[in-house]
């Protein structure tokens, strides 16, 4: 079977157990503050599991892309030295909200992989939990009840809590596990070692290929474990490692869902997979045939690479995949990009998005391979230094700080840095490294901590209602709260049961306002509402109010009201984002994509796929375009609950990576200009807009561009604040009639005395010039000049010495000078000098440099130095002539 065939053979199988297939959620974590990326099947059905949410159907299945390189599960160094596990991977995962449960779940799993995929069952072995005593969790007799009527006790495995026993996280559902191993291995090996005593001891060819999670429980803050009111199933099956069971392959890299890029990448570097002398040229096809998938899936869901959070974590296996094909390959030029047209074929039944930005993903990647060979160089040359330092000083061994800033600083991997060190007789600080990269990670928990008490549950709910599109404010109950401690302080999170709160999604900002305890005619206690936030499927009122255990506790209906004013503001600048979409499409180019955007009641960014800049003209057609609709008025026609793919068919813009439902909400200003799937708040017609004007546009990365503008009070006092600036300048200048000319001249005269002023400049240097060599001390072997100089700038000590070095034979000079009120040495010596002796400028001029409690550095033959105490100029200078 094809790789194809498996994954709709899974679907098919779990369609014909009435289960609803629906499609995989953006690789990029959509409203989890837990997550960056969905690292399982079951991340974007957490919402249901913790009871926030009502699932479409009570039994689902599906095949998620899935990324682990961060947090808890970490697969990123394990990539390509082994043969089975990946960066993105995917899970196929069948999934029971209180329906079937594990008598089903074992029947079916069974059914399977043994009457659909023919995998031999005696090749086959399953674990159950053995209990926990210090949770009070027993063994899983009713587990190993069923897998012993299917496969009889030799087969079957006990499980510890790491092993069998699944958690999503710190709290929340949670339950034993059955895993299901298979023995790949050969008929000779299974003959003289049982494949039982492998099973989770990290045998490439003895894995796991399913877990059947039973959520039993919740895992409270405190540690405890209650029981759910309903249970669950959730399964998750590593599609890579179950091709490679069916395909009969030792690796995931020899099944065809790897072999396509392998391929390419043979072809690229004229090398041969699985037949290389050097084991690392191997290491490097499974790198980056992996890695090609993640960054390209992640770019398609919207995560370009970039310093910080997720898109360092993009950046980071970008560059690891282009290292190894550096270094091991010799793919010296960008390479990487020419594998996603590659993917985007392979995948174009399945994940759709990549194919339809297949552009757009190749030319950000380029430009970051682009951008990253020069940096790997600056790298290069960084440990060149080191290394260089180190003989010098007699040692062999690449401190630990200096493996990590090599790691962190210019992308370089630990193996990689240790290679070019014992190429060079060196070795690393291997320990040292480990112990920088382990105050980093220190460094960023305690940034990210924050520590939440266990919701307080004060009535029952079915879920939040959103009514704040048609309700400024309404009466509402209080139906849960926690404390969390952040690093800035304590906040109350408030849950209620209907909101007009904006809860923060789609690039808008949430909802401030306030929440009033009692009515508001009596003067109720007030609680202010500082943000509103969504996590999972709950709207979340953040407030950073003192001691209110007491009142939210006794609330009864409360009014929950928002800030008009600032809301009306957001809806202006989240409307004008719309117009502004439609505008650049018109006059940019159809290929104009959403990537990002943010707008608060201040200001609207928005970044967008566009591969060159924004001219001055473009962006005036623009904001004419946009303003235009303005004035035209044109009436909101929202429409809700239309079903997605009728929305589609109609032609509504979608942005790539979001994560829409069976129904959406369309936002339309002119079905024949703006018509867009959107969540967020608008005003009722564009003239409310009042005016837009754009304040910057610039790029935020390879293929993507941002702009920022501002709308209705916001523009207007822009435009009086230029005015404004304007009438200064006017005034600067006496008022010219022609202000513009008036500026030019002002120019032009500055140029012109810049010009005169480097004239008598060069003049003095001349005149000094002149004056040295009439005083210069002649000795057999060279000329020295030592001499405190009143020059115009630390350029001039440089133009100083290199003249005089077009004049004087065998030169050795160092000038002392006080320039901005700061002391600055310089030594040339002669390159003759240098290459005859071990003198050395820039050591001399660091030691000089201790004079005037400064430091510095530079060539054997040219070096400078700047310091804090001037006072020690004659000190530095004199000890200077005892040098030579």
């Amino acid at each position: 079977m094809t790789s194809h065939q498996i994954r709709q053979a899974f679907l098919d199988f779990f369609r014909s157990k009435e289960h609803l297939i629906v499609p995989s959620a953006p690789l990029v974590a959509k409203n989890d503050p837990t997550l960056m990326f969905n690292n399982s099947g079951m991340a974007q059905f957490k919402d249901f599991f913790l009871g926030n949410g009502t699932p479409p159907s009570r039994r689902i299945a599906d095949t998620q892309k899935c990324l682990r390189v961060s947090g808890k599960h970490n697969d990123l160094e394990d990539v390509g030295f082994d043969t089975y596990h990946h960066t993105m991977f995917e899970m196929l995962g069948n999934w029971s909200f209180g329906d079937y449960f594990k008598k089903e779940a074992i029947a079916w799993a069974w059914e399977l992989l043994t009457e659909v995929y023919k995998l031999p069952k005696d090749r086959l072995y399953v674990s159950v939990f053995e209990g926990n005593e210090a949770d009070g969790v027993p063994f899983d007799q009713e587990a190993w009840d069923l897998w012993k009527g299917i496969v009889g006790e030799e087969r079957i495995i006990l499980g510890n809590k790491k092993d069998n026993f699944w958690e999503m996280g710190d709290t929340g559902p949670c339950g034993p596990c059955s895993e299901i191993h298979i023995d790949l291995r050969s008929p000779a090996e299974v003959a003289e070692v049982s494949g039982k005593s492998l099973v989770n001891n990290d045998h490439p060819q003895v894995v796991e290929i399913w877990n059947l999670v039973f959520m039993q429980f919740e895992r409270k803050a405190d540690g405890s474990l209650i029981p759910l009111p309903s249970t669950h199933v959730d399964t998750g099956m590593g599609f890579e490692r179950l091709c490679m069971a069916i395909q009969q392959k030792t690796s995931n890299y020899d099944t065809d869902v790897f072999q396509n890029t392998i391929q390419v990448l043979e072809t690229l570097s004229g090398k041969k997979y699985g037949q290389n002398d050097e084991p690392f040229a191997d290491i490097a096809m499974r790198v980056i045939s992996d890695h090609i998938r993640a960054v390209s899936f992640a770019i398609t869901d919207g995560q370009l690479p970039s310093n910080v959070k997720a898109g360092y974590v993009i950046r980071r296996i970008l560059r690891r995949a282009v290292r190894y094909g550096y270094s091991y390959l010799g793919l010296q030029e960008p390479f990487f990009h020419k594998l996603v047209p590659v993917l985007a074929e392979q995948f174009k039944d399945v994940f759709t998005e990549l194919k339809d930005q297949e552009e757009f993903v190749t030319r950000v990647i380029l430009e970051e391979e682009k951008s990253f060979l020069r940096t790997l160089e600056s790298g290069l040359k960084r440990l060149d230094t080191i290394i260089t330092g180190l003989k010098e000083s007699g040692l062999n061994t690449i401190p630990g700080d200096e493996v990590f800033e090599l790691s962190d600083t210019f992308g370089f991997p630990v193996d990689l840095t240790a290679l070019i060190a014992r190429e060079k007789s060196f070795q690393i600080d291997e320990a040292g490294f480990q112990d920088a990269l382990a105050e980093q990670k220190k460094r960023s928990r305690q940034d990210a901590a924050k520590e939440a008490t266990d919701w307080i549950e004060l009535r029952e709910s079915d879920g939040v209602e959103f009514l704040g599109y048609d309700f400024e404010e309404t009466h509402s109950h209080i139906v849960k709260y926690r404390k969390v401690k952040t690093k800035t302080g304590e906040e109350y999170h408030i849950v209620l049961d209907r909101t007009p709160f904006y809860a923060e999604m789609g690039g808008q900002v949430g909802d401030t306002g306030v929440l009033i305890l009692g009515s508001k005619e009596d003067g109720g206690k007030r609680i202010s509402i500082v943000d509103t936030k969504k996590e999972n499927d709950l709207f979340v009122h953040v407030s950073r109010d003192k001691d209110l255990d007491q009142a939210l506790s006794e609330a009864g209906i409360i009014t929950a009201k928002i800030d008009i004013g600032r809301r009306n503001k957001i809806k202006s600048n989240h409307t004008a984002t719309h117009l502004m979409l439609s505008s650049m499409r018109e006059v940019l180019g159809t290929h104009v994509s959403q990537k990002g955007s943010f707008l608060n009641d201040e200001v609207l960014r928005f970044d967008f796929a566009h591969f060159s800049k924004v001219t001055d003209e473009e962006l005036q057609k623009i904001e004419d375009r946009v303003n235009e609709k303005i004035r035209e008025n044109i009436a909101l026609d929202e429409r809700r609950n239309v079903p997605i793919q009728q929305a589609l068919d109609a032609g509504a813009t979608a942005t790539f990576g979001e994560k829409y439902g069976d129904f959406v909400r369309l936002i339309i200003f002119d079905p024949k200009f703006s018509f867009e799937l959107c969540g967020g708040t608008h005003v009722p017609s564009t003239g409310e807009i009042g005016v837009f004007k754009f304040i910057s546009e610039g790029s935020v990365s390879a293929g993507v561009r941002r702009v920022e503008a501002v709308t209705g009070e916001k523009a207007l006092e822009l435009m009086r604040q230029q005015e404004e600036t304007l009438n200064k300048i006017k005034d600067l200048l006496k008022g010219p009639t022609d202000l513009i000319k008036a500026v030019e001249n002002l120019i032009e005269e500055r140029s012109a005395l810049q010009k005169k002023i480097a004239a008598l400049e060069n003049e003095k240097i001349q005149a000094l010039k002149a004056t040295l060599i009439e005083n210069m001390e002649t000795h057999s072997t060279f000329n020295l000049i030592v001499q405190k100089v009143d020059v115009p700038g630390a350029d001039s000590l440089k133009q100083l010495s290199y003249e005089l070095r077009e004049q004087v034979e065998n030169l050795i000079a160092v000038f002392g000078a006080e320039i901005g009120g700061k002391p600055q040495l310089s030594v040339f010596i002669a390159e003759s000098i240098v290459a005859e002796t071990d003198l050395n400028a820039g050591k001399i001029v660091k030691d000089l440099a201790k004079e005037i409690r400064g430091g510095g550095g530079g060539q054997p033959f040219f070096a400078t130095a700047g310091g804090s105490d001037a006072s020690g100029l004659d000190a530095a200078l004199e000890k200077a002539k005892g040098l030579f």
